[in-house]
């Protein structure tokens, strides 16, 4: 029986990528056991950045920790011909390349599919952008709420006592969900298809498709309904008072979501108004309002941690929102190693995310941290061939780091 040290096993991954969606995924991929390598740019710092203007220089830098680790760092400056030559060599041993520039960039720089391909054909090339190859917007500029206005999930999302004002819900949607997810996805689709057919393939990955793709049910719901989703004027984001957050005694936030009838009458029985059991789903607004400030009035009387034992005891959707300390403590996510200490460049530790997916036969690990810039350029390079003096020369020159 063969032995995997993790599903991708056996995979190497050449990552182009700087911004969070590219670095999330190979983040995946290497957790799942494939072989990273970060080409970081020689000159720069790690990421890409010039963390020395950014305000918030300590949470990048510990971002990049996160979703550096596993991984190995090689710098290289593309625009110099020996170190692109030593990318073409990393890239013809490899399975992947990843990348998330603007659109033409990687032709300019010599490292796109079809000089690549045409040395590796099994190579899987994934173009990571925000709004993909081609199309209008192609060339335009943007980050997550940009993408996810243009593929109308931002328009559902809103505060009720906000007259409907869309509300912005970090980067979590286009940079993770439907760019980095997403981007990981695909790769392993394509993959498995290069296991039947020996060939690699181009993906064309962009935010904004992504971030379409993840309201398919709302689309669907408003083919059928006719109805756009307004911000809390729907079932599902805020606009029925039974799928709702509540401020509690001690000023936390408290979530419901008692959309199914045997919940909801649990709900009402809980917080002692059994009088709006008949009232789940009613069209009359002045209702509907009743109920919603009947709910926040209860919710008041009592503790998020009370609301928490309560309501879980008699079965019903209810759940403390947790800020992002209280998500690290919290018991369940301990229990199901979703909260892991992985060490740091530095030397120290630092809690992270663990891996969700969760298979029985060939798990997941977090092989390591984090590389510095360039912490293996010099092991990758001798592995090519390169000698001591050969890289020395190649340092002194800035063509790599």
């Amino acid at each position: 029986m063969t032995t995997l040290d993790g599903p991708l096993d056996g995979i190497r991954v050449v990552d182009l990528s700087a911004l969070a969606p590219g670095p999330y995924c190979s983040m995946l991929l290497a957790d799942m056991g494939a072989e990273v390598i970060l080409v970081e740019q020689a000159g720069r710092p790690q990421g890409r950045r010039d963390l020395s203007r950014d305000p918030n220089e300590e949470r990048r830098r510990y971002s990049s920790y996160a979703l550096g680790r596993g991984k190995r760092s090689i710098g290289l400056n593309l625009k110099d011909d020996t170190a692109r030559e030593i990318f073409y060599q990393l890239a013809d041993s490899a399975d992947v390349v990843l990348e998330g520039f603007r659109p033409g960039v990687v032709q300019r720089l010599g490292v796109d599919w079809e000089t690549l391909s045409a040395r590796n054909p099994r190579l899987v090339y994934c173009s990571l952008s925000g709004f993909g190859q081609t199309g209008p917007y192609a060339s335009h500029v943007g980050h997550d709420i940009n993408y996810i206005a243009a593929s109308g999930a931002l328009g559902m999302i809103g505060d009720h006592e906000a007259g409907g004002r869309p509300s912005i819900p970090v980067n979590i949607i286009a940079d993770f969900a439907g760019g980095g997810l997403m981007a990981a996805f695909a790769l392993v689709c394509a993959l498995q298809a290069r296991e039947r057919t020996d060939e690699g393939q181009y993906i064309d990955l962009g935010m904004s498709d992504g971030s379409m793709s993840l309201i398919t049910s709302a689309l669907a719901g408003y083919e059928g309904a006719g109805a756009d989703m307004r911000p809390a004027q729907h079932v599902l984001n805020g606009g029925e008072p039974h799928y709702q957050v509540y401020e509690t005694s001690d000023g936390r936030w408290f979530s419901v979501g008692s959309m199914e009838p045997y919940f909801y009458s649990n709900l009402c029985r809980a917080l002692g108004l059994e009088a709006f059991i008949e009232d789940q789903g009613t069209t009359d607004a002045a209702r509907r309002e009743e109920i919603r400030a009947a709910f926040a009035a209860a919710f008041k009387t009592r503790s998020a941690d009370e609301w928490h034992v309560l309501l879980n005891d008699v079965d019903v959707c209810a759940k403390p929102v947790l800020s992002l300390e209280e998500a690290l403590q919290d018991e369940h996510n301990i229990a199901r190693e979703m909260v892991v200490e992985v060490p740091t460049p530095e030397g120290g530790t630092m809690r992270q995310a663990g891996i969700a997916a969760k298979l029985s036969a060939t798990p997941g690990r977090i092989r390591g941290g984090a590389p510095t810039r360039g912490q293996d350029t010099e092991a990758l390079l001798a592995a090519l061939g390169y000698d001591a003096e050969q890289i020395a020369e190649l340092r002194e020159r800035e063509a790599i780091a």
